[in-house]
Formats: structure tokens, sequence, C-alpha cells
């Protein structure tokens, strides 16, 4: 066994967990100037530290840069459940299907826009805006009634969806042959397949990825909410064994032969890069922090504690459950699409339901209900027991690195046993901190606050 790489990986997890309250911490200052530099430093560290070499020795080498990409994917995944879970407190197991659909999603697109065909941009452009319309629509109209049931509001957004799918599909096939010559092919690429506008589709493909994800829980939760806890978490799981088959037959039940079914879909441009990785985990951490100190992140709050009081409070349960479902899941899809473009290859096995326990896991691990917990498991989930562990245990045997699937329950036995409220808890660093909202002050009080009395 080698005692230098344990103890240089057991640093590098300490340096990791140090960089996130660094970054944390700076982006939760209060001058503009301090976040701006934080954050600057941040990227740089990790730019550095991935490609400046001292000699033979490199911080972090290819084994630790797939590590990292994958615990930034994970994070994101993972803080979209916790949003769900751990502050909604709705019990899914759907989330790694609405990653895999991001990650397909986003890959469609750029894969088959180096290859000549601009329909994949055209059609989800289209699709998303159109269906994201159709749906805002059909809900002002549905808000002039009362007591509509689930079911029939359903079969209405269904309905529109479909059919603002089907006319993005119609205005993709006319607009797309203008645009053509302009792309080339893989091999001889036209002059929007290459440089800055590549790089815009790219940026456009994981956020349709995002947004498609977050459509398709809008039309699954709307029904699929109105369940207990428990049976939404069974529905869930259902969903992602369902996406799973459907990535498996998606070149014979679905009409897109270039993702080759169970073969796995190759040939996705590798566009991923540590720039983008950063600036996507940033852009999440915003959301869901602004979301959750926003009036309607404390209604989800009180959803989450008792549904009841909440509506008695005037809450709208069912739309907070839903709100917190969709953004959870945009999360997941944007997730999917850096992963895609990272790896440059999609295989339906991993994106099966027992790896869809790995977030669940991660945010059990981190604390429910802390994003903090939530960033620090997911790098040291990866880190840990996907890096450290598994090169550990195949010092054992080439067989012994699939033990950690038995140490993992293990691990998580031990610590709900021992910490059930997780590492941190419900613990926030820096920027994630709640803020402190204080009493308004009358002016008499200020003025003469001997007169102020107690009960």
């Amino acid at each position: 066994m080698d005692l230098t790489f344990l103890f240089v990986s057991i640093a590098k997890i300490a340096a990791l967990v140090a960089y996130i309250y660094g970054l944390l911490w700076a982006m939760g200052h209060r001058s503009i100037w301090v976040k701006v530099a934080g954050v600057t430093l941040a990227f740089g560290i990790i730019e550095l530290a991935l490609h400046v070499q001292f000699g033979s020795f490199q911080i972090l080498t290819a084994f630790d840069r797939d590590l990292l990409f994958q615990a930034i994917t994970m994070a994101m995944v993972a803080l979209g459940l916790n949003l769900i879970y751990g502050f909604n407190g709705q019990f899914s197991l759907g989330q790694w299907g609405f990653y895999g659909l991001g990650a397909y999603c986003s890959a469609d697109i750029t894969f088959r826009w180096v290859n000549g065909d601009a329909r994949g941009l055209l059609v989800a452009a289209l699709g998303v805006t159109l269906s994201g319309l159709t749906i805002w629509g059909i809900r002002k109209f549905l808000q002039r009634f009362r007591g509509i049931p689930v079911l029939s509001a359903f079969t209405l957004y269904l309905i529109g969806v479909v059919v603002a799918s089907g006319i993005a599909v119609i205005i993709g096939n006319i607009i797309n042959p203008a645009i053509v010559p302009f792309l080339g092919n893989a091999d001889n690429p036209g002059p929007l397949s290459t440089g800055i506008w590549l790089q815009a589709v790219f940026f456009l493909s994981i956020v349709l990825a995002g947004a498609f994800a977050a459509e398709i829980s809008f039309l699954f939760g709307l029904p699929v909410l109105t369940l207990g806890s428990d049976y939404f978490g069974i529905a869930t799981l259902g969903f992602t064994i369902v996406v799973n088959t459907l990535m498996v037959n998606s070149d014979t039940i679905l009409p897109f032969p270039e993702m080759k079914g169970g073969r796995g879909m190759i040939g996705i441009p590798s566009l991923t890069t540590w720039f983008w990785a950063f600036l996507f985990l940033l852009i999440v951490i915003l959301i869901m922090r602004n979301l959750l100190q926003s009036s309607t992140g404390r209604a989800m709050l009180a959803v989450r504690e008792d549904e009841t009081a909440a509506k008695v409070m005037g809450i709208n349960v069912a739309e907070n459950k839903l709100l917190a479902f969709m953004v959870g899941s945009f999360f997941a899809g944007l997730a999917g699409g850096i992963y895609a473009h990272y790896m440059g290859f999609l295989s339906p096995g991993s994106f099966d339901f027992i790896t869809g326990f790995n977030p669940l896991i991660v945010v059990v691990f981190g604390g429910l209900g802390s994003m903090t917990g939530t960033l620090v498991a997911s790098f040291g989930w990866i880190f840990f027991l996907e890096g450290l562990l598994r090169v550990l245990l195949g010092y054992l045997g080439t067989e012994a690195p699939t033990w950690r699937y038995v140490l993992y329950p293990l691990t998580l036995l031990l610590l709900m046993l021992i910490r059930p409220q997780g590492l941190l808890g419900s613990v926030e660093w820096g920027y994630l901190k709640s803020q402190i909202i204080r009493p308004r002050v009358k002016k008499e009080e200020a003025i003469h606050p001997e007169v102020v009395t107690t009960n």
C-alpha cells in the first residue's frame, strides 16, 4: 500500500473542505470587491492546480480531475434533492431520472449541431419555450375556476404541451435547412460549429436541459404530488426506472438513433471545462440560497414542518411542493448537461435506479436542510469513497473495489446511529447562513427606551 498516496489524498480532501469554506466566506462578505476577488481566486486556484506542474508532480492529477467534475455534478444534483426532501419534506427517488434526462437532452443538441443538424437546438429551444408559455397560459386560465380535479388539469396541461412540442418540431424542420450550410460536419466543421458559436450552443444546451427537466417534473409532479410522501417516493422511483428503460430503447422506441440505446451514446463533444462547471455550480448555489431566504422559501419550510398549519396560514401547499420539485429537477438537468459533455459518452447503466440512491445518501450524510452539508458531503463522497477508498481496496485484488458498495450502507447505518442529523446537521457557512431579521423599533421606543415594558 502506498502511504504517500494515502496521506496526499487525505490532504486533498481537507484542502477541498477548506476551499468550500473559503469560497462561501468570500461570497458572504459585505464588500462587493471581496466577493469578486474571492470567487475569482477560488476559480483560479483550481485552474492552476489542474494545469500547473512542479516537475513530475501535479497537484490535481487526471484522476483528481475526473473526481472533481463528478463531485460538482453530484453537488448540483444533491442540492436539488435537498431542496425537495430536506427543505420541502418530499421524499423523492426521481432525481437521478431528471439528471439522465438533462444529460441526454443536452448531449443530443450538441451532437446534432457538430454533425450538421440544427434541429436538436431548434426543436429543444422552441419546444421548451412554447411548452412553458402553454403551461403559463393554461395555469392563468384554470385560476378562474375553483374545484377543478387534478387529473383534469393534468390532462389539459399534457395536451397543451404535446401540441406545443409538435409545433416546435414542424418549425424546427422548416428552419433547419437555412442553418445547415453554416454547420458543416464533424470532419469538416463550418463557421457555426467552432469557437464562440459552439460555446454559445453548449451554454444553451445546458440551460435547455435544465428547463426540459423542470417541465417534465411539472407534468409528472402535478398528479403525483397529491400522494403522501412515502407513496410519492415510490412513484418517483418508478419514474427513474421508466426513464432508464427509455434510454435503453432510445434507438427503437424513440426517434433518436444517434443515442444508440443500450450500447451508449458516443461522439458527444467534450466541451465541459472547469470554467463552465464552476459557473453552473455558482448559479445553482445562488438560485437555491436566494430562493430559501425569500418568502417563498419560508413557505416551503413551513410546508415541511406542518402542512395543516401552513394551509391555515394561507400557504398554497400544492404550489410550493410543485415549485420545489421543479427547481430541484432543474438543477439535476443542468448537472446532467455538465456531466455529458465532460464524459463524452452516455450509458443507460449510469442512470439506473441503484445509482439513483447516491444523491440521497449524500444529502443524508451532509444533513437534511443544510446546503453546506450537501456541498461538503458531495466532494467528500466522491474523493473519499469513489477515489481514495476505491484505490485502497484495489490493492486487495481486482474484485475488491466492488466491496465499497457494501461499505456505503454500513457507513450510512453507523452515521444514523451516531449522528442522525448528518455530518453538519443544519450548520451553514458564510454566504449560506440565514440572514438575521431584526425587529422593527418604533420611533418612540428608540428615543425613550426606558418606557418600554415587558410582560
